[in-house]
């Protein structure tokens, strides 16, 4: 399954809730070229690579997708997808529109799944009230999602974020019985 939607809809707090309910849900961890934050870890929440080293795997084929936004590279890593679905793990992809296309491409099957706001006034305030953009990042995220939310009916599914819990628990049904055994919350 990919999960796309625009900036501000809310998928990481979607995502956080499903792998609190869901221990067989497999998230796939993207690589990136852009620099780690204090937070971050590598291979937690990101594959930390050089731009020399990301190209290589683009070559090689390593990639499932990639795509390139605000200077920095990120990229899907094509093996533990394919493995994880030979394994008969759900498999859970957060990437952006051009990346939701090239999975397309790439696996025909897979289900792509647009995360939407409830209004346009919502998402404004969800990003206005994050508090970690400036006011031209804002801008520019608005714009980028006003052309998101014109590519929604090439998605085969939309959820509306109207609460995180029922999108989360719609994504999970989405996903299927497999998804459904519960986690202990020492383990998420």
């Amino acid at each position: 399954m990919v999960l796309s939607g625009p900036s501000g809809v809310g998928k990481d707090s979607v995502i956080e809730l499903i792998r609190a309910r869901s221990r067989s849900v497999w998230l796939s961890v993207s690589v990136t070229t852009r620099p780690k934050r204090d937070y971050e870890v590598d291979g937690v929440h990101y594959y930390f690579v050089d731009r020399s080293q990301f190209l290589r795997m683009v070559e090689s084929g390593e990639l499932l997708e990639w795509a390139e936004f605000a200077g920095h590279f990120y990229g899907t890593p094509r093996r533990p997808v394919e493995a994880t679905l030979r394994r008969g793990r759900p498999a859970l992809l957060k990437i952006d529109l051009q990346g939701a296309r090239q999975v397309r491409k790439a696996m025909p099957d897979a289900l792509l799944v647009f995360l939407a706001p409830p209004s346009w006034n919502e998402l404004e305030r969800r990003l206005i009230g994050r508090g970690t953009d400036d006011p031209e990042t804002i801008r520019r995220r608005l714009e980028h999602a006003r052309e998101e939310l014109a590519a929604e009916a090439e998605f085969d599914v939309t959820v509306v974020n109207d609460s995180v819990e029922r999108a989360a628990e719609e994504l999970l049904e989405l996903l299927g019985s497999a998804a459904r055994t519960p986690v202990h919350p020492r383990q998420v």
